[in-house]
């Protein structure tokens, strides 16, 4: 945002431009005919002192300044209406400041003004003056006048969340040139983008929507203050409903925005609603008429301009939730994730390698992401799906659970309920406490998972297996190295299991496990995991089939325990006759086989390296294999023990062993 000197007389038409932060551009706007580009000119006359305006840090290509300067522009001789009103530049008074939020693009140059003449509605108001200098720019501020009289119709709307567009002023100048200026309402000092950016922005956006019990109860909430993830989380909340309801009143009306962006978004301290600009690029979804013969072509078009917009939504809740994507170098590594195809929904998976680098405390964001299930997630993977068809809409945005506070009853969908169910089970895994408890609970969940698996079929699981899997849990044996003494300690790194087709046609699929591991050699092991590295795979083929996965029911004898009956599937059914889980889940009790992904292996085989010394003994080779043997689960060391698939999705896969064990996994990206 430059600020820049020129004229006492406030008449953007003769205005002389001179910059003198060593910051900012040094360019000059000289009378009558701006020009963005050239050496600058200090030849200022004493009565040129201190009014200042605004100007973006781009310059204008060239080709666009030969288009200003040959283009006519011809402004259509409209008369004062309710709606759009021409305004001369003797109507305002021009302040000696621009707020900082208000900068604008290379082409527009920025007043802040105060309406004088006293016959006006406007009488003292503070209005924006942004004097469009292009003929592009100025085709973006007729357009803002087309669209205000399309949502006039509902102008209470309108007003509480768009940026209102009051009128313009026009005249004509020397030779064809014509100058334009936009008058519409000022909102406020700050962006939404300025508003995060502040070391204190939080109370400060608190105090600036007032928040109170009253407020908060429109997303749900009955309380206010509490831990700065609930502040920041219910904050989160209103701001995006509003936005989600501006964007949505657009919508409805056949437009698409274009251009959401933080730097385009204002909060209001007076209504305390989000202004989502003056709408000087928005789109119509129907080109001919929503009655136009090409009816296929402009339902295309609607659901294509939706979705991009949905996506700019996506973008602005990552960036208000995750701070650390403010930066231009950390939100090009998220932008470049998307844009190369990954599923958004192995987002969490991506950006716990970046964010918690510097944060071994946890993230706030990520706490706020994780919270109710990880339904921040799930909407954020909606809102920036790679299928434009797949993108959630408005309204069914205002519905999910991410947005709706704890007061307000949400019935989740299947897909949510499996969402909350492979969070929840990641969240236990990461906290490495595995007492009965939790592994009870994980064993629930993942049983759960299999009755609600989403894709049954081999053919689904053809498209959604390969990639890179990394091992989270295993209900087997859990043997590590605090209460043993083994010849040789081995910590155990990640364990990725790397699933490619094995050709083109057929359902062979090429399994690779890679297991990390150190050697531990010191003898205070317990306080330095300095070792010797090394890496343990494991190649095998196998080949898909239907399946199905048979639950054998015992007859129990009154008064006797068997030590063999397990409580996993009475605790399942109970949690599925439970008035949470009746409506939602279509069985009424447990069945006696599920639909499986059966895998029959081929041949396998074993490799192990080693780094330097140990890679020459062999006798402490073998010990390390038998060492690792012990702790890894023997499906991963032995892969023909994998029997069959039992759920998968985008970003959760749950594999069964021979002795019935379940490996549950999530898709990895390698950087």
């Amino acid at each position: 945002m430059a600020l820049c000197g020129f004229s006492l007389a406030p008449n953007p038409e003769s205005v002389e431009v001179m910059h003198f932060n060593g910051n900012l551009l040094t360019r000059l706007i000289r009378p009558r005919c701006v020009q963005l580009s050239g050496k600058s000119c200090y030849s200022v006359g004493r009565r040129f002192l201190d009014v200042r305006c605004s100007l973006s840090k781009k310059a204008v290509s060239p080709m666009e300044s030969e288009e200003n300067a040959s283009t006519s522009t011809s402004i259509c001789a409209e008369e004062e209406s309710g709606h759009v009103t021409r305004f001369k530049m003797t109507d305002f008074k021009v302040l000696d400041r621009v707020s900082i939020g208000l900068g604008g693009r290379a082409d527009e140059v920025v007043f802040e003004a105060i309406v004088k003449d006293s016959s006006s509605p406007l009488y003292n108001t503070k209005v924006v003056l942004r004097q469009l200098t292009t003929a592009q720019a100025q085709r973006r501020g007729r357009r803002a006048m087309e669209v205000l009289k399309k949502l006039v119709r509902r102008r209470i709307l309108y007003h509480s969340y768009s940026m209102q567009v009051y009128g313009y002023i026009s005249s004509n100048t020397t030779g064809n040139h014509s100058s334009f200026t936009l008058v519409h309402g000022y909102h406020g000092s700050f962006s939404l983008r300025h508003w995060l950016q502040q070391s204190d922005w939080l109370p400060t956006l608190e105090a600036t929507l007032a928040l109170d019990e009253e407020s908060v109860r429109k997303v749900g909430d009955d309380t206010i203050g509490g831990p700065e993830v609930s502040r920041q989380l219910r904050l989160i909340r209103i701001l995006m409903r509003d936005l989600l309801i501006g964007v949505n009143y657009l919508h409805s009306h056949g437009l698409a925005h274009t251009e959401l962006r933080l730097e385009n978004v204002h909060i209001s301290p007076v209504d305390r609603h989000i202004k989502v600009g003056i709408l000087g690029n928005a789109a119509d979804f129907y080109e001919d008429g929503p009655g136009g013969s090409a009816l296929d072509s402009n339902m295309d078009r609607r659901k294509m301009m939706i979705a991009f917009d949905m996506r700019c939504v996506g973008f602005m809740m990552a960036k208000m939730v995750l701070r650390e994507l403010m930066e231009p170098s950390t939100f090009a590594k998220f932008k470049s994730f998307l844009t190369k195809g990954n599923d958004p929904s192995c987002l969490r998976e991506f950006l716990l390698q970046i964010m918690t680098k510097n944060f071994p405390s946890g993230n706030l964001g990520l706490q706020i992401l994780d919270r109710n299930w990880g339904a921040g997630w799930n909407l954020l993977s909606l809102l920036l799906a790679t299928r434009p068809s797949k993108r959630i809409s408005c309204l069914d945005a205002l519905r999910h659970p991410f947005l709706c506070g704890p007061r307000w009853r949400v019935v989740p969908s299947m897909d949510i309920i499996r969402w909350g169910l492979g969070s929840t089970a990641v969240r236990i895994t990461e906290e490495y406490i595995y007492r009965q408890p939790q592994r009870d609970r994980l064993s629930h969940f993942i049983e759960l998972m299999e009755m609600l698996n989403p894709h049954s079929r081999p053919k689904n699981w053809l498209e959604l297996l390969p990639g890179n899997w990394r091992l989270l849990y295993s209900t087997g044996r859990h043997i590590g190295l605090t209460l043993r003494q083994p010849p040789v300690r081995v910590l155990i790194g990640n364990a990725h299991l790397t699933i490619t087709k094995a050709s083109n046609v057929g359902t062979s699929m090429s399994f690779t496990c890679e297991i990390g591991f150190t050697v531990v050699t010191g003898k205070e092991w317990p306080h330095n995991k300095i070792g010797i590295n090394g890496k343990l795979q494991a190649n095998s083929l196998f080949k898909l089939k239907a399946g199905r996965r048979l639950y054998l029911k015992e007859e129990r004898t009154p008064g006797r325990f068997s030590l063999n009956q397990s409580n996993s599937e009475d605790s399942v059914l109970e949690k599925l006759s439970s008035r949470k889980w009746r409506r939602t889940v279509p069985f009424k009790e447990f069945p006696s086989s599920l639909p499986v992904a059966k895998l029959i292996a081929g041949d396998s085989d074993l490799a192990m390296s080693l780094d330097d010394p140990l890679a020459q003994n062999v006798d402490a080779a073998s010990q390390v294999i038998q060492e690792i043997r012990t702790q890894v689960p023997p499906e991963m060391f032995d892969l023909s023990k994998l029997v069959c698939g039992t759920y998968i999705d985008s970003r959760m896969l749950v594999l069964r062993g021979v002795n019935g064990s379940a490996l549950l996994f999530t898709r990895y990206l390698r950087k």
